[in-house]
């Protein structure tokens, strides 16, 4: 089965198939001669920045607005959530704006608002979408209680995987259960969580898979990798150890301390960069303490340019303990870092053990730090694992491979439905 999961049509842009179909009445001017009839998507997102599904919606709304976008006839609108009246998310309004999204409030006063409903069907009616593609588990839920949307629109749910913080966020998660079984289509980033949405009644025939895309990394100089090393107090011939992520529990921080203690003897000091912040921070930096570790690991913060940090590293390390499509194995693959991660969710999908990097058990301390010091005691297997990290990144996961994959989902979806109602028709109607 290919990386994408499905049958994709090899070469499709969404106008082949409503030039085969009645297109949606609206009050637009008519198409000129040689352009693409309009297909309108709504996409839901409950966003704060421009990280993860965030980033990958945006990008793809910035590429319709190119010559090869425009050709494809796909009009994006995105409705994202404000829980204060007029206020706006604006990190993520505003790329959405740039990137020539029509961007609509829909105005809560709390997480699961009701009143939401009305704006929805709002926003509905002034966009006029084919396809209504939704992100979060709220959004998911809203058009699961609105049958009528369901009727008169494509559903594509995007499922970006769980996260088991706590009570409340298992909730949200069970939320899931409820909705997704309605969908015309569910999107999920990997293989690995194909069981979980069949265990919710989504049926095998109506999953999809899309992994994240990875993106072409503009080299860093040797002069900003050198004054990054001095910034986080790293010695010349130190080895610099990298992950990138929220600190939550699920990232499997604390799994990587105490992995590092364990690591078998090797010629080189060391040092560990943990970049991002989250709920684990200050439990993170006790553990820290109490393994006598409090010399030797950097908590950096986050950052918006995380490239002088995979240009510095020696061992990028990712021991998650939940994953889906992870971006940050993705970044370091097109960024030629080495690379260790735990086999969590859909990362032996995209790094592959002793060929494009090393893949270790989830929990299991002991084997990530002996993974971690193959890669510094052998520099030609970490070499060679990097380079081919690199090439299965580009040709993978590129992100012309994204859209093609996400253009053949619209088409299959669209497709579907107009059979579905072909089918329900008296046969005299439908011939």
């Amino acid at each position: 089965m290919p990386i994408g999961g499905g049958t994709i049509p090899s070469s499709f842009h969404p106008s082949q198939y409503i030039l085969r179909h009645e297109l949606p009445k609206t009050n637009e001017a008519p198409t000129r001669v040689n352009e693409p009839p309009t297909l309108r998507v709504l996409a839901m997102m409950e966003a704060n920045s421009v990280t993860g599904p965030a980033k990958n919606l945006i990008g793809f709304c910035r590429w319709l607005r190119t010559s090869d976008g425009a050709r494809t006839g796909l009009k994006i609108s995105i409705a994202t959530f404000s829980r204060r009246s007029g206020a706006e998310n604006h990190a993520f309004t505003d790329a959405a704006r740039d990137a020539g999204a029509d961007v609509y409030l829909l105005h809560e006063r709390f997480r699961y608002d009701p009143g939401v409903m009305t704006q929805i069907r709002e926003i509905v009616e002034k966009s006029a979408p084919r396809v209504i593609q939704t992100h979060n588990n709220k959004s998911h839920l809203l058009v699961k209680l609105l049958p009528e949307l369901r009727r008169r629109h494509v559903w594509l749910a995007f499922h970006h995987g769980d996260v088991y913080a706590d009570f409340k966020q298992r909730l949200f998660n069970h939320v899931d259960r409820v909705s997704l079984r309605s969908a015309d289509r569910v999107v999920t980033v990997c293989q690995a969580f194909i069981p979980r949405l069949k265990s919710c009644g989504v049926t095998r025939d109506r999953i999809r898979i899309l992994h994240n895309s990875a993106m072409p990394v503009p080299p860093v100089s040797s002069a900003e990798r050198a004054e990054l090393r001095v910034r986080l107090g790293i010695g010349k011939d130190e080895a610099m150890l990298l992950t990138i992520g929220r600190l939550s529990k699920e990232k499997g921080h604390a799994d990587l301390l105490r992995a590092l203690p364990q690591l078998p003897s090797i010629d080189r000091k060391w040092k560990l960069v943990l970049v991002g912040t989250g709920p684990e921070l200050d439990s993170l930096k006790r553990l820290t303490g109490s393994l006598n570790l409090s010399e030797c690991v950097v908590f950096a913060g986050s950052h918006v340019d995380v490239r002088p940090f995979y240009a510095a590293a020696d061992v990028f390390v990712l021991p998650s303990v939940s994953e889906g499509s992870s971006n940050v194995l993705l970044e370091a693959m097109a960024a030629r870092t080495p690379i260790v991660a735990t086999r969590a969710g859909g990362n032996p999908e995209i790094v592959l053990h002793n060929e494009t990097g090393l893949l270790t058990p989830i929990g299991e301390s002991r084997c990530l730090a002996e993974a971690i010091a193959q890669l510094l005691r052998e520099p030609e297997l970490a070499s060679r694992l990097a380079e081919a990290g690199l090439d299965r990144a580009m040709r993978e996961f590129s992100v012309d491979q994204y859209r093609r994959r996400l253009l053949g989902y619209y088409a299959e979806a669209l497709e579907m439905r107009n059979t579905c109602a072909a089918d329900s028709l008296p046969k005299s109607a439908a011939n």
